[in-house]
């Protein structure tokens, strides 16, 4: 009798999980704190309803989905769920109340303590800490049952063995738990991958509109700057040939400007040699040293020397000549911009930390759209370009920052990349 109640509960476990896969997306209020407590807390009391009576305790499973709600929804959808299994306990009475008060109280706190650092986890590694922390309950199930059995006289049902009864609670809620996680951390990564679809369809349909509109703003412009240039063999001093100079110059912005639309269209990695990471890292910081001592900014270069990459040269420096000067102006005046190069394995990481203003999670997540830029003036269109390029190089590049603490910048490139474009 007690394992069919205890499968039962391991279905009833797994219906709020069940109910945000398959409504999760239709419904705004999928990650709100408030319904993840709200479901899960439902789920614990029908759970304590449908449980197994034997030595004045309720065997059940309630304290899988407080251990879930905590985790995944936070203290907030937690505390929800700990005063629902807290009002349905007081519902059902009995002589052990005080004890399941107790009870309740210490396999909430277990979860709570741990919660933020679980969260921060991905994958396997948080499936395995969530069915580590439901060992709490079971612990605490067990000192109960010791601690009430021994200040009480209860009469022990005929068919019901205390350590059997135990270690098949334990089981079956470790069972429930690696399930429940299972599902959640399967709706995460479906999440994840409808966005990274979605992101990458925008970015093609961006990426498109911007080759033609360059396109075709390059064949008249071309015309422009060679009829200036036939003007100005004729023009030798004087007003007018400081005038064509400025206009030239700013026909040259113009192209490179096209040039940075079509990167963003698709980059092309034409011209492949093996050249010195070190060395460009070097060549790149003495490049923006005039922007930066404009600000009184320097650069503290601890760069791991002879690290060679075979890739296209030309695109790699563009890509962190925009993310380094990214960097110089976030920064404050006089501060400090670390660039940290080291290899690791196959790959090599280049680490640029800034003590700038920092960004919002929602902020990092806009990172590499095209028009998206937290500066007082830009396009954003710098930043794009340089995370296509480290993409189309089968590399990584990942935002960490903080308002007001500054950005980490962690650019992964792999040391040799076989020429199949």
């Amino acid at each position: 009798m007690l394992l069919e109640k205890l499968f039962l509960n391991v279905l009833i476990v797994l219906a709020p999980v069940l109910v945000f896969t398959v409504f999760g997306d239709r419904s705004r209020y999928s990650n709100s704190p408030y319904a993840i407590g709200l479901l899960h807390g439902i789920s614990s009391s029908l759970c304590l309803i449908f449980s197994y009576y034997a030595l004045d305790l309720y065997w059940d499973l309630r304290y899988v989905p407080l251990v879930i709600s905590t985790v995944y929804g936070g203290p907030v959808a937690g505390f929800i769920n700990f005063l629902m299994i807290l009002a349905t306990r007081t519902y059902l009475g009995g002589d052990a109340l005080l004890f399941g008060f107790i009870s309740i109280t210490l396999a909430f706190l277990g979860p709570l303590l741990f919660a933020k650092k679980i969260a921060r986890l991905t994958g396997r590694r948080r499936i395995r800490a969530v069915v580590l922390i439901s060992v709490i309950p079971s612990v605490v199930m067990l000192l109960i049952l010791i601690s009430y059995t021994f200040l009480k006289q209860v009469e022990k049902p005929l068919d019901f063995e205390p350590i059997w009864a135990v270690l098949f609670f334990g089981l079956i809620q470790t069972l429930g738990t690696w399930l429940s996680c299972t599902l959640q951390e399967f709706n995460f990564e479906r999440a994840l991958m409808k966005e990274e679809i979605q992101r990458a369809e925008k970015l093609k349909t961006l990426g498109e509109v911007a080759a033609s509109i360059a396109h075709e703003i390059r064949n008249p412009l071309t015309v422009v700057q060679g009829f200036l240039q036939l003007m100005s063999a004729t023009i030798v001093e004087g007003k007018n040939r400081s005038y064509l100079q400025f206009a030239l110059d700013e026909l040259a912005r113009a192209e490179v400007i096209i040039n940075d639309y079509l990167n963003f269209s698709k980059p092309k990695l034409t011209k492949y040699e093996n050249f010195s990471l070190s060395d460009l890292i070097e060549n790149i910081t003495i490049l923006l040293t005039p922007l930066a001592s404009y600000k009184g900014i320097q650069f503290d270069n601890q760069v791991e020397q002879q690290i060679h990459m075979y890739t296209d040269r030309g695109q790699l420096q563009q890509a962190l000549v925009n993310v380094i000067k990214n960097a110089v102006e976030a920064s404050p005046e006089k501060a400090v911009v670390q660039i940290k190069l080291v290899v690791k394995g196959d790959r090599v990481e280049l680490k640029i930390i800034d003590k700038g203003k920092g960004m919002t999670p929602e902020e990092i997540k806009r990172i590499g759209t095209l028009f998206y830029t937290t500066k007082e003036s830009g396009t954003g269109l710098g930043t794009s370009v340089a995370v296509r390029i480290i993409e189309a190089m089968k590399g990584s590049i990942v935002y960490e920052s903080e308002k007001g603490k500054g950005t980490v910048c962690t650019i992964s490139l792999p040391l040799e990349l076989q020429n199949s474009f």
